[in-house]
């Protein structure tokens, strides 16, 4: 695993909630090292028992880096707008929306202007195509 000095990021005081997102952005990078370098050793070897013990390591290393994730959201203000934002982006990009609706998103009157852009999503079903 790599080696992440733990203290790089100490103050000589009590950290404020910026410098605490901070650190735990770190944090979620050295989970999803580990995630990473378990599924490695998950692909690199045919030992069954190995294999089951590295996947219950590395689903808990999942659930520590969504557990710092929610942290995060309480920590910076910021960060959980734009991860809201990046939802809503995410929708429009998958169904169908302009690109300037897209990047509308988070800006004013952005949310309505996208929301009147977006087509449903069209399925195909046999009755479809024979029509």
């Amino acid at each position: 695993m790599p080696q992440t000095n733990p203290f790089h990021s100490l103050v000589p005081r009590k950290m404020t909630d910026t410098e605490l997102a901070r650190s735990i952005r770190l944090n979620i990078e050295a989970e999803l090292d580990a995630i990473n370098l378990y599924a490695a050793h998950i692909d690199a070897t045919d030992n069954e028992e190995a294999k089951a013990i590295l996947r219950h390591v590395m689903d808990e290393e999942r659930e520590h880096a969504a557990l710092f994730w929610q942290l995060i959201a309480r920590l910076d203000p910021e960060q959980a707008a734009h991860d809201r934002e990046a939802g809503e982006k995410y929708r429009l990009i998958t169904t169908g929306a302009s690109h300037e609706a897209v990047e509308a998103v988070g800006k004013e009157g952005g949310e309505e202007r996208a929301a009147a852009e977006v087509s449903p999503v069209k399925h195909l079903t046999v009755g479809s195509l024979r029509r």
